[in-house]
């Protein structure tokens, strides 16, 4: 028996009304409030998409502010990440607006960039993952990654798969608001649903671009 009952809506109130007061005083005032409505069913949740999708992980509520001149110290979200692999997996956040989902990889060390761009050279994986990216953006998700201004040097500007070498990441996500579903147990289904559409371009980035 599921030990997740759903996120519950109150969770989007915490992160709307932290907007209003990110600072340490209120955070400490509403620390409960942020571990039961949100750290521990998102934790759950977790816990029950593992056996599919791989460990996850929570990320921290804590900014790092040493370099930002934006010195508000909480993030204005709770992100998760089901890893696969280092840094290629399924992704979800929830905030003041609801929940987005997505997946993919975001880290491009200099040789993940090559072993990237090779394979998106390379007519027959580049032409797979065309035709995953483009069955990505057709079911409603938003194509994203960091990407470069122009083609790589050492590639053609006219190469029939150049808006794919431009990226150093490569990932897709899908806002959904606040369905109905997300408060109850039925939203482990629905997300489950949600990542299986994104399995074929984690399943591309972990073989193609991953350490």
């Amino acid at each position: 028996m599921t030990t997740f009952q759903g996120i519950p809506a109150a969770a989007f109130g915490f992160y709307a009304e932290l907007q209003e007061n990110n600072n340490r005083e209120w955070w400490q005032e509403h620390k409960d409030s942020y571990q039961s409505l949100v750290r521990d069913p998102l934790a759950s949740l977790l816990a029950e998409l593992e056996p599919r999708f791989g460990p996850g992980r929570l990320f921290r509520p804590n900014r790092d502010i040493r370099f930002s001149l934006d010195k508000s110290p909480y993030k204005t979200a709770q992100g998760a990440f089901a890893s696969v692999q280092e840094g290629v997996g399924y992704y979800l956040q929830v905030s003041a607006e609801g929940l987005l989902v997505g997946g993919g990889y975001h880290s491009h060390s200099p040789a993940q960039l090559v072993r990237y761009r090779n394979a998106v050279d390379a007519s027959g994986t580049g032409e797979s993952l065309r035709h995953i990216v483009d069955g990505v953006a057709a079911a409603g998700f938003a194509v994203e990654g960091e990407r470069l201004k122009t083609v790589p040097r050492g590639y053609d500007r006219s190469h029939p798969r150049a808006e794919l070498l431009k990226h150093k990441s490569l990932a897709a996500s899908v806002d959904l608001g606040q369905p109905a579903w997300l408060g109850t147990p039925a939203a482990v289904g629905e997300i489950s649903g949600l990542w299986d559409q994104l399995r074929p371009l984690v399943d591309w980035v972990g073989r193609h671009a991953a350490p």
